[in-house]
């Protein structure tokens, strides 16, 4: 299986240059909230968002080199992205995130809240200043949509009603829309036609649903090793998710242990066995790989070029982690 990293090689040099700007955009003024960046900054990941916007950027200007803006805007996804982390790993209460302590774990709740609203409040300002009024108002809204996406997580913990299409809805606010808005936002920088940059849009939002739901099979799949979390963890918090909503059309005695929220000893593990033995995991295969394969449909109308390429990798190499 090829390493994600490998995806990248059309925009390698570019990444190096995002990880040490990143840092610097946090600025020392506040040590506290700089330790706390470069513990974030420096954990790694896989850098998927903001690599995405570059290759987006170079497949849209093959005549010259991508601008100042176009770097810029994979910072400021980036930053948004990390920020969202942050608040997420309090709200979940998670401990570990990619094998790495999170940041509240190591600097306290209050910290972490101050350093997540501290990035977001930095992206939105080197956001203004990209001087663009549509893509101000593209990563705005990815702002709002993932506290949106957050909210109605919350709100439907354990509720084995929840169809697949609030499921996918959901992913959208929590995952899609940032790979979405910020893939429209780079063709809008490099002056693209308007149908082209419906098309990016499209393809970010198929690509973000495909890794949403595949993050999601993992969590079934995996090892605690490799997910630098428990297996089971996502199911065991009640967020239910496409696994989950397959094999309860199958095995109705599910529904049972999910609305007692796994109060009895051995509730967590039955049902975990329940979906190992159901076709959910493969139905949500199945779901992965519809949605990766529209989102690769919509690269079409760009001319071809490594970096093309590189995008119809990045969308198979998704789907590619769980086997």
């Amino acid at each position: 299986m090829t390493p994600a990293t490998s995806l990248f090689t059309p925009v390698e040099a570019d990444l190096q240059l995002l990880a040490d700007n990143l840092k610097q955009l946090v600025g020392n003024r506040h040590p506290i909230l700089f330790a706390a960046a470069e513990h974030l900054f420096g954990a790694g990941g896989k850098r998927i968002r903001p690599a995405i916007v570059l290759l987006i950027s170079r497949a849209t200007m093959l005549e010259q080199d991508i601008t100042p803006r176009h770097r810029r805007l994979a910072e400021i996804t980036e930053m948004i992205h990390t920020a969202s982390l942050v608040h997420d790993d309090v709200v979940d209460e998670s401990d570990v995130r990619r094998g790495v302590p999170t940041v509240h774990s190591l600097f306290g709740n209050r910290i972490a809240i101050l350093a997540g609203d501290f990035l977001f409040a930095q992206s939105s300002w080197y956001l203004a200043n990209l001087d663009n009024l549509e893509v101000v108002k593209l990563l705005s809204e990815v702002i709002m949509d993932l506290a949106t996406g957050e909210i109605q997580q919350g709100l439907n913990r354990f509720d084995a009603g929840t169809s697949i299409e609030t499921y996918i809805e959901k992913s959208y606010y929590k995952t899609a829309s940032l790979i979405a808005n910020s893939s429209k936002a780079a063709g809008l920088l490099s002056e693209v036609s308007r149908e082209t940059v419906e098309h990016l849009y499209s393809y970010g939002r198929h690509f973000g649903i495909a890794f949403q739901i595949v993050d999601d099979i993992l969590d079934f799949t995996s090892t605690t090793d490799t997910l630098g979390k428990p297996v089971g963890s996502d199911l065991k918090s009640g967020n239910l998710t496409a696994p989950v909503l397959f094999a309860l059309a199958e095995k109705p005695s599910l529904e049972v242990l999910i609305d007692r929220e796994f109060a009895q000893e051995g509730d967590l593990e039955q049902a975990l066995a329940l979906i190992q033995d159901s076709q959910g995991i493969q139905q949500a295969r199945e779901l992965a790989a519809h949605h990766a394969k529209l989102a690769i449909e919509h690269l079409a109308v760009l001319p071809f070029s490594e970096s093309h390429q590189a995008l119809i990798n990045i969308a198979e190499y998704t789907l590619s982690r769980l086997y």
